[in-house]
C-alpha cells in the first residue's frame, strides 16, 4: 500500500533474512512459534489507515451507546455470566479484510472481539524486523504518537492497574500448549506478570492464589484473561478449583462477559460501507438463493472454527440453535501485498486499550495476517510463503 516502501523491502529481501528473522524470536527463549511469520510487514498508507480508523470509530460508537449493555444482554444468556462486570471492556480487536469495492479499496469489518491479542509479541516482531530491514526505523506500528517504552507502560497500567506485578497472572488454559505462547514468554520477560494454567490456580473462600516459582503461594488480585469459553468448556478433562462464575474478590483486565457482548453478536447491528451485510439465523426471513455468496458462522468461536465456507441450503437447515449462528455476505478480498510470485490478501486487526478511568478506547497498536487461502487465519494456509501472521506498519 506504500509503494517506495513496498519496492524496497521486495529489492532486499532474501531468504537467509526470513530465516534469520525467525531464528531472532527462536533464540529468546529456545522456543519457535508453531504458527506461520510471514516474510513481510504490511506498508498501510495514510488512506487506508484513516479509513481503518473510521471504520474502528462507527464500531466504538454502538459500544459506547448508553443501552449498549441492553442490546448484548442476550449474549450473555446465551453463555454464560461472570460477576462482577466492569463499565466497559479494557480490550478492543477490530478486524478488516482489505478489500475491493466498485473498483476501490476498501477495509471490511470481519469480527470485533473485546479481548486481547498479541501485543507483547508484536513490538518484538517489530524490533526483529528492523534488524533485517533498517529503513523501517522510518515507519511504526503504533496508531498513537508513541515509542517502544510508551507502549509497554501502558500495556503495564492497563494489566496491573496499579497492583504488584506478582500479583497479576495471564491466566490461560495449559499456556505452554497454546500457539499464542511466544506472547506469554514476551509477557513475562517484558512485564514480569507470570502466565498460569487454570488448573494450578488456588481458591481460598474468595480469594484465590498461585505458587509462584519458588513454591510460595501468592495471592491473585488482577488477572490478565486469555481464557477462551469455548476451548474451555470442550476441556471436561480439566480439574478446576474455581468457577469462572463464583463471587470472588479479584480483578479482570478484560472481564470475561466483553468476550461474549462484543463479538459477531453485534455484527447484525452494524451498518455502514465498511461493515458487511450480516443477519442472525433466528431472523432470517429466507434462506438466500445464491448461497455461494455467503458463510455461516457460530457467533462466539474462536480462530475460525465452525465457519461453514462453502455454504449449501441443508447446513443452514441443520443448525438448531438459530440464535447462535450468523449469515454474513461474502466479502471480495484484494490481493493486495506484492511477493515475489504474485500477490497476496491482507486482513488487519486494529488493537485498542480501554483504561479503566477513561471515556473512550485508545488505538494503540495492530496485528496482520496474509493469506493466499479462502480464509485467513494461518491454519488455513499451511505450506504457502508470504503468508501468515505479521505487522502493519504506518507511517510517521
Amino acid at each position: 500500500m506504500i509503494s517506495k516502501y513496498r519496492k524496497l523491502f521486495n529489492e532486499q529481501f532474501t531468504t537467509e533474512k526470513y530465516e534469520a528473522l525467525k531464528q531472532d524470536i527462536a533464540d529468546d527463549f529456545n522456543y519457535a512459534p508453531t504458527f506461520r511469520m510471514a516474510e513481510t510487514p504490511f506498508f498501510i498508507s495514510n488512506e487506508l489507515k484513516k479509513q481503518l480508523l473510521e471504520g474502528c470509530d462507527n464500531v466504538i460508537a454502538l459500544i459506547q451507546q448508553d443501552d449498549f449493555k441492553i442490546l448484548t444482554n442476550k449474549s450473555l444468556e446465551l453463555n454464560k455470566t461472570v460477576p462482577n462486570e466492569d463499565n466497559h471492556t479494557t480490550f478492543l480487536a477490530i478486524d478488516f479484510g482489505i478489500c475491493e469495492e466498485n473498483g476501490a479499496v476498501i477495509p471490511k469489518l470481519i469480527e470485533v472481539q473485546g479481548f486481547p491479542s498479541l501485543f507483547n509479541y508484536q513490538i518484538n516482531l517489530f524490533e526483529k524486523f528492523k534488524k533485517q530491514y533498517p529503513f523501517l526505523e522510518e515507519l511504526t506500528p503504533f496508531l498513537g504518537n508513541i515509542n517502544a517504552d510508551d507502549f509497554l507502560k501502558n500495556l503495564e497500567t492497563v494489566f496491573c492497574n496499579n497492583h504488584p506485578k506478582e500479583n497479576v497472572v495471564l491466566l490461560e488454559i495449559e499456556p505452554e500448549k497454546q500457539n499464542t505462547k511466544i506472547d506469554f514468554y514476551y509477557c513475562k520477560r517484558d512485564l514480569g506478570i507470570p502466565f498460569v494454567c487454570v488448573t494450578d490456580v488456588i481458591k481460598k473462600g474468595k480469594k484465590l492464589f498461585y505458587k509462584n516459582e519458588n513454591g510460595e503461594e501468592i495471592q491473585i488480585k488482577r488477572i490478565y484473561n486469555r481464557v477462551i469459553f469455548d476451548e474451555l468448556d470442550l476441556r471436561s478433562d480439566l480439574k478446576m478449583n474455581f468457577s469462572f462464575s463464583d463471587e470472588l474478590e479479584i480483578e479482570w483486565a478484560g472481564h470475561p462477559n466483553w468476550f461474549f457482548r462484543i463479538s459477531k453478536f453485534i455484527l447484525p447491528m452494524l451498518k455502514d460501507k465498511y461493515f458487511i451485510e450480516t443477519t442472525l439465523l433466528s431472523e432470517l426471513k429466507e434462506i438466500p438463493e445464491d448461497l455461494e455468496n455467503y458463510v455461516l458462522k457460530p457467533l462466539f468461536s474462536f480462530s475460525g472454527s465452525g465457519v461453514i465456507f462453502h455454504l449449501k441450503k441443508e447446513d443452514i437447515e441443520a443448525v438448531i440453535d438459530k440464535e447462535l449462528y450468523i449469515l454474513q455476505k461474502k466479502v471480495n478480498y484484494l490481493p493486495i501485498v506484492q511477493s515475489p510470485d504474485g500477490k497476496v490478501k491482507a486482513e488487519v486487526r486494529m488493537l485498542y486499550i480501554w483504561k479503566k478511568d477513561d471515556t473512550a478506547p485508545t488505538p494503540f497498536c495492530n496485528l496482520v495476517r496474509l493469506s493466499r487461502g479462502e480464509m485467513i487465519g494461518v491454519k488455513y494456509n499451511k505450506d504457502k510463503d508470504w503468508v501468515g501472521g505479521t505487522i502493519g506498519l504506518f507511517e510517521k
